[in-house]
Protein backbone atom coordinates (compact mmCIF):
# COMPACT_ATOMS: atom_id res chain seq x y z
CA UNK A 1 0.00 0.00 0.00
CA UNK A 2 1.32 3.45 -0.94
CA UNK A 3 1.50 6.15 1.68
CA UNK A 4 -0.98 8.90 1.00
CA UNK A 5 0.34 12.30 -0.03
CA UNK A 6 -1.55 13.88 2.84
CA UNK A 7 0.27 11.71 5.38
CA UNK A 8 3.64 12.53 3.80
CA UNK A 9 3.03 16.26 3.98
CA UNK A 10 1.74 15.89 7.53
CA UNK A 11 4.91 14.12 8.63
CA UNK A 12 7.05 16.66 6.78
CA UNK A 13 5.16 19.45 8.50
CA UNK A 14 5.61 17.72 11.85
CA UNK A 15 9.36 17.31 11.22
CA UNK A 16 9.63 21.00 10.24
CA UNK A 17 7.80 22.05 13.40
CA UNK A 18 10.05 19.86 15.58
CA UNK A 19 13.18 21.23 13.88
CA UNK A 20 11.94 24.80 14.35
CA UNK A 21 11.18 24.10 18.02
CA UNK A 22 14.66 22.57 18.57
CA UNK A 23 16.32 25.53 16.81
CA UNK A 24 14.35 27.99 18.94
CA UNK A 25 15.32 26.01 22.07
CA UNK A 26 19.03 26.39 21.27
CA UNK A 27 18.57 30.06 20.39
CA UNK A 28 16.89 30.63 23.77
CA UNK A 29 19.66 28.78 25.58
CA UNK A 30 22.31 30.91 23.85
CA UNK A 31 20.69 34.22 24.88
CA UNK A 32 22.62 34.76 28.16
CA UNK A 33 25.98 33.80 26.61
CA UNK A 34 26.77 37.06 24.81
CA UNK A 35 30.53 36.57 24.46
CA UNK A 36 30.14 33.02 23.16
CA UNK A 37 27.50 34.05 20.64
CA UNK A 38 29.65 36.87 19.28
CA UNK A 39 32.71 34.57 19.17
CA UNK A 40 30.70 32.19 16.99
CA UNK A 41 29.70 35.08 14.75
CA UNK A 42 33.35 36.13 14.42
CA UNK A 43 34.19 32.56 13.39
CA UNK A 44 31.40 32.66 10.77
CA UNK A 45 32.72 36.03 9.52
CA UNK A 46 36.27 34.66 9.31
CA UNK A 47 35.11 31.59 7.39
CA UNK A 48 33.20 33.83 4.98
CA UNK A 49 36.22 36.16 4.55
CA UNK A 50 38.51 33.19 3.87
CA UNK A 51 36.04 31.82 1.32
CA UNK A 52 35.89 35.15 -0.53
CA UNK A 53 39.67 35.52 -0.34
CA UNK A 54 40.44 32.06 -1.75
CA UNK A 55 37.73 32.15 -4.43
CA UNK A 56 38.75 35.71 -5.35
CA UNK A 57 35.24 36.74 -6.21
CA UNK A 58 31.77 37.51 -4.89
CA UNK A 59 32.66 41.11 -4.17
CA UNK A 60 29.14 42.29 -4.93
CA UNK A 61 27.80 39.82 -2.35
CA UNK A 62 30.33 41.15 0.16
CA UNK A 63 29.36 44.73 -0.66
CA UNK A 64 25.68 43.91 -0.16
CA UNK A 65 26.57 42.22 3.13
CA UNK A 66 28.47 45.32 4.22
CA UNK A 67 25.54 47.63 3.40
CA UNK A 68 23.18 45.33 5.32
CA UNK A 69 25.54 45.31 8.33
CA UNK A 70 25.64 49.14 8.32
CA UNK A 71 21.84 49.14 8.31
CA UNK A 72 21.76 46.75 11.27
CA UNK A 73 24.36 48.82 13.14
CA UNK A 74 22.26 51.96 12.72
CA UNK A 75 19.26 50.14 14.20
CA UNK A 76 21.41 48.88 17.06
CA UNK A 77 22.75 52.36 17.88
CA UNK A 78 19.42 54.19 17.51
CA UNK A 79 16.83 54.68 20.24
CA UNK A 80 13.46 52.99 19.84
CA UNK A 81 11.67 56.34 19.98
CA UNK A 82 13.25 59.19 18.07
CA UNK A 83 13.86 62.04 20.55
CA UNK A 84 12.87 64.69 18.00
CA UNK A 85 9.51 63.01 17.35
CA UNK A 86 8.76 62.16 20.97
CA UNK A 87 5.93 64.15 22.50
CA UNK A 88 6.69 65.44 25.96
CA UNK A 89 10.00 65.90 27.75
CA UNK A 90 13.19 64.62 26.21
CA UNK A 91 16.07 62.92 27.92
CA UNK A 92 16.80 64.15 31.45
CA UNK A 93 19.03 67.20 31.60
CA UNK A 94 19.10 67.78 35.34
CA UNK A 95 18.95 65.66 38.48
CA UNK A 96 15.25 66.37 39.02
CA UNK A 97 14.22 65.08 35.57
CA UNK A 98 12.87 61.56 35.19
CA UNK A 99 15.43 58.97 34.15
CA UNK A 100 14.62 57.19 30.90
CA UNK A 101 16.86 54.24 30.07
CA UNK A 102 18.18 53.86 26.55
CA UNK A 103 16.04 51.34 24.67
CA UNK A 104 17.43 50.24 21.34
CA UNK A 105 15.45 50.07 18.13
CA UNK A 106 17.20 46.75 17.44
CA UNK A 107 18.02 44.78 20.63
CA UNK A 108 21.42 43.12 20.97
CA UNK A 109 20.12 39.57 20.56
CA UNK A 110 18.21 40.38 17.37
CA UNK A 111 21.24 42.32 16.11
CA UNK A 112 23.48 39.32 16.74
CA UNK A 113 21.03 36.92 15.13
CA UNK A 114 20.63 39.09 12.00
CA UNK A 115 24.41 39.54 11.63
CA UNK A 116 25.06 35.82 12.01
CA UNK A 117 22.27 34.91 9.60
CA UNK A 118 23.60 37.45 7.07
CA UNK A 119 27.09 35.92 7.15
CA UNK A 120 25.65 32.41 6.75
CA UNK A 121 23.45 33.43 3.81
CA UNK A 122 26.34 35.28 2.15
CA UNK A 123 28.54 32.20 2.64
CA UNK A 124 25.96 29.97 0.92
CA UNK A 125 25.67 32.50 -1.91
CA UNK A 126 29.40 32.06 -2.65
CA UNK A 127 28.67 28.54 -3.89
CA UNK A 128 26.51 29.80 -6.77
CA UNK A 129 28.32 31.38 -9.69
CA UNK A 130 25.30 33.51 -10.61
CA UNK A 131 26.22 35.80 -7.68
CA UNK A 132 29.85 36.18 -8.80
CA UNK A 133 29.43 39.37 -10.81
CA UNK A 134 32.75 40.65 -12.19
CA UNK A 135 33.42 44.05 -10.67
CA UNK A 136 36.41 46.22 -9.79
CA UNK A 137 36.35 45.67 -6.02
CA UNK A 138 38.49 48.66 -4.91
CA UNK A 139 35.74 51.03 -6.11
CA UNK A 140 33.16 49.12 -4.05
CA UNK A 141 35.45 49.18 -1.03
CA UNK A 142 36.04 52.94 -1.31
CA UNK A 143 32.33 53.60 -1.75
CA UNK A 144 31.50 51.42 1.28
CA UNK A 145 34.08 53.21 3.44
CA UNK A 146 32.70 56.63 2.44
CA UNK A 147 29.16 55.42 3.15
CA UNK A 148 30.19 54.01 6.54
CA UNK A 149 32.02 57.20 7.58
CA UNK A 150 29.16 59.49 6.55
CA UNK A 151 26.54 57.28 8.20
CA UNK A 152 28.45 56.98 11.47
CA UNK A 153 29.16 60.72 11.48
CA UNK A 154 25.44 61.41 11.18
CA UNK A 155 24.68 58.87 13.93
CA UNK A 156 27.29 60.35 16.30
CA UNK A 157 25.99 63.88 15.68
CA UNK A 158 22.50 62.59 16.51
CA UNK A 159 23.77 61.01 19.74
CA UNK A 160 25.50 64.23 20.78
CA UNK A 161 22.50 66.39 19.89
CA UNK A 162 20.06 64.31 21.96
CA UNK A 163 22.58 63.35 24.67
CA UNK A 164 22.27 59.58 24.63
CA UNK A 165 24.91 56.88 24.81
CA UNK A 166 23.87 53.49 23.46
CA UNK A 167 26.43 51.57 25.53
CA UNK A 168 26.70 50.81 29.22
CA UNK A 169 29.74 49.18 30.72
CA UNK A 170 28.18 47.08 33.47
CA UNK A 171 26.87 48.33 36.78
CA UNK A 172 28.04 51.75 37.88
CA UNK A 173 30.06 51.72 41.13
CA UNK A 174 30.38 54.61 43.50
CA UNK A 175 33.34 55.25 45.82
CA UNK A 176 31.16 56.60 48.61
CA UNK A 177 32.29 57.11 52.19
CA UNK A 178 34.58 54.56 53.68
CA UNK A 179 33.71 53.50 57.16
CA UNK A 180 36.19 52.98 60.00
CA UNK A 181 36.24 49.20 59.36
CA UNK A 182 37.35 49.74 55.75
CA UNK A 183 40.24 52.03 56.71
CA UNK A 184 41.31 49.79 59.62
CA UNK A 185 41.56 46.70 57.42
CA UNK A 186 44.02 48.45 55.06
CA UNK A 187 46.55 49.14 57.80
Amino acid sequence: MEPSPIGASGSAERWRAEAARAFQHYLDRSAPHTAGRWAGTLVAAAVYALRVYYVRGFYVVTYGLGIYLINLLIGFLSPMVEPELEAGPGLPTSGSDEFKPFIRRLPEFKFWYAVTKAFCIAFVMTFFSVFDVPVFWPILLCYWIVLFVLTMKRQIVHMIKYKYVPFSIGKQRYGGKKGPAASASKE
